[in-house]
């Protein structure tokens, strides 16, 4: 099974790769993307629920699929993708989007991406401004802050001493006030990262440094001054033996959840269904996670967990009075 974000990349030179050729043999459509001709399939399966905005069924990339499921090395052809060949024309509020995913990119990027991002930056820009709309896109400058931190957290570890973090956890939308004893400070994908011992969550936690909001050198000594620094070589995720074990259903639809989530185990459920075991250290994190891929996420432990689902959206659709 191929990862989604290959299949992403796949689609987009899929379509175009068809449309040119008019029609292509399955194997060799296979051959060329150095996938087997089930995964084309089901490639083109996704490509055949794509199409313009307002989803009309005219509107939708059609496919032949009777001519394949005739000749399982038949032709592929593809139409109602001429769309395809005509130039992407933004609107103002995409190409604001844009920019302000570029510019905020810039800030975390190594300085050799930054060229790129540069140039990309200044194409959209004047195109955004040929279009007849002039755009500015103004960001706060982190980047004076984040060396500050950094400044404060290596002279911590430096001189072996605790630190006082006000740190912004996404998952609750909240500041929290911690003690940590520094270990090393980190770099992976073009962000910054401490890693350290948190006495409030009582285990080994990787901040990321753009979610520091203040740090307060203390004078007292680290607890855990001799540890060593985390390989972040093979990723971010390290499960704590102290994180509970949750297990959960995903139906056809998400099982791109597994190249995206940290899972330790997976199982097959019949008819594309998945049951995938994940280490979980915030319970709350896996509720949200559930509300907001509902139907398709569904907890099955831990107990507690799979309950606060349930009284979560019992009381979401109780806001809503019967039609």
């Amino acid at each position: 099974m191929t990862g989604a974000r290959d299949q992403v990349t796949r689609l987009l030179a899929l379509a175009p790769y068809l449309q040119s050729r008019g029609e292509v043999r399955l194997s060799t459509v296979a051959e060329d993307f150095g996938v087997s001709p089930r995964q084309v399939i089901g490639d083109l399966k996704v490509l055949w629920m794509c199409g313009l905005p307002g989803l009309a069924p005219g509107d939708y990339i059609d496919i032949d699929f009777e001519a394949l499921e005739e000749d399982p090395d038949g032709l592929v052809r593809i139409d109602n993708a001429e769309y395809l060949s005509r130039p992407v024309r933004l609107s103002s509020s995409e190409a604001a989007a844009l920019i302000v995913a570029l510019r905020t990119l810039r800030e975390s990027a190594e300085e050799s991406s930054r060229a790129v991002i540069d140039r990309t930056l200044a194409k959209l820009e004047e195109a955004a401004a040929t279009g007849g709309t002039h755009l500015e896109v103004h960001l706060p400058d982190q980047a004076p802050e984040l060396a500050r931190h950094r400044a404060e957290l290596d002279r911590a570890i430096s001189d072996d001493r605790q630190v006082r973090l006000e740190y912004y956890v996404p998952t609750r939308d909240e500041n929290t006030d911690r003690t940590v004893d520094p270990i090393a400070l980190l770099h992976s994908d073009g962000k910054d990262y401490l890693d350290a011992w948190c006495h409030q969550a009582g285990g080994r936690r990787l901040f990321r440094l753009s979610r520091v909001q203040s740090v307060t050198v203390l004078d007292t000594p680290r607890a855990v001054p001799d540890v060593e620094p985390r390989d972040l070589a093979h990723g971010l995720f390290e499960p704590d033996p102290d994180d509970a074990v949750a297990r959960v259903r995903l139906s056809p639809e998400l099982r791109w959840f597994v190249d995206y989530y940290p899972v330790t185990a997976v199982t097959e459920a019949g008819s594309g269904a998945l049951e995938v075991e994940l280490r979980v250290s915030d319970p709350l994190w896996l509720v949200r996670l559930a509300l907001r891929m509902a139907p398709g996420l569904e907890v099955l432990e831990p107990d507690d967990v799979r309950r606060q689902v349930r009284d979560n959206a019992s009381s979401a659709r109780a806001l809503y009075p019967p039609a």
